[in-house]
């Protein structure tokens, strides 16, 4: 079985989520998507960090993103509906991370390893594979386990050069 193939179509895959992910950084801000309001246990649910229009906007922009690789790749290898699941699914498995992290008193920004590489990945996967059970076979297990190994150092690298870039306050 030949991996560049796979790799490619690993990176094909996840990239809407990537840029789903990553823009909330560049446009974020405004209202905070828990209102300011704390869970049952008196935390924070999200904190500072989980904006409405660094959502909308990351979701708009994975789903233009997944838009161009249907037109790119065609819509039998990269199914029109990918382009809303996949973002959408990043940016709620974000969500879900940042609840986690206030639960376990981590501040917004601060460091959860593993946890803060593939919240993204793994909302993302879990919005695709229902459809790809159903109609696309390209989403293999040997697909998902790239994205997972490849994820975490790429997320690494593309932090650290947004916090370089000070578009961060944290390498991580």
């Amino acid at each position: 079985m030949d991996i560049v193939p796979l790799i490619i179509a690993a990176l094909t895959f996840i990239f809407p989520a990537y840029c789903a992910n990553a823009t909330p950084v560049l446009v974020g801000g405004g209202t905070k998507m828990d209102f300011g309001k704390t869970f049952f246990d008196g935390k924070r649910i999200f904190g500072n960090n989980k904006t409405w229009r660094g959502f909308f906007f990351g979701w708009a922009v994975g789903i233009l993103v997944g838009v161009v690789e249907g037109f790119l790749f065609g819509f039998t290898d990269y199914p029109l509906l990918f382009s809303f699941l996949i973002p959408l699914g990043a940016l709620l498995g974000d969500l879900a991370g940042a609840f986690i992290k206030r639960r376990i008193d981590i501040a917004p920004g601060g460091l959860l390893p593993i946890v803060d590489q593939i919240d993204f990945v793994v909302g993302a996967v879990v919005f695709a594979l229902p459809l790809a059970l159903i109609s696309w076979p390209g989403l293999s297990w040997a697909v998902i386990v790239i994205v997972l190994l490849l994820t975490p150092p790429i997320h690494l690298l593309t932090n650290f050069i947004a916090y370089k870039l000070k578009l961060k306050k944290h390498p991580w």
